[in-house]
């Protein structure tokens, strides 16, 4: 089975992914109070990876795709 790309997932494949990421980017927030990050720049990235998801996952709402 080929990977989906974001665009191509579905409603509920986003809001799973999107829940996913914010438990790992508290981890990763967790990590860089205790100082133990190899790239701070994942931080950023993880950020900007959950803005897409939610405006996807928005664009869906709109289109009535989240049923």
């Amino acid at each position: 089975m080929a990977k989906k790309t974001t665009k191509e997932m579905s409603y509920s494949e986003l809001v799973a992914q999107r829940n996913e990421l914010k438990k790992k980017y508290m981890d990763l927030r967790f990590q860089m109070v205790i100082g133990h990050v190899d790239n701070p720049m994942q931080k950023r990235t993880m950020r900007r990876e959950i803005a897409t998801l939610n405006m996807l996952i928005r664009q869906k709402e709109i289109a009535g795709q989240d049923k």
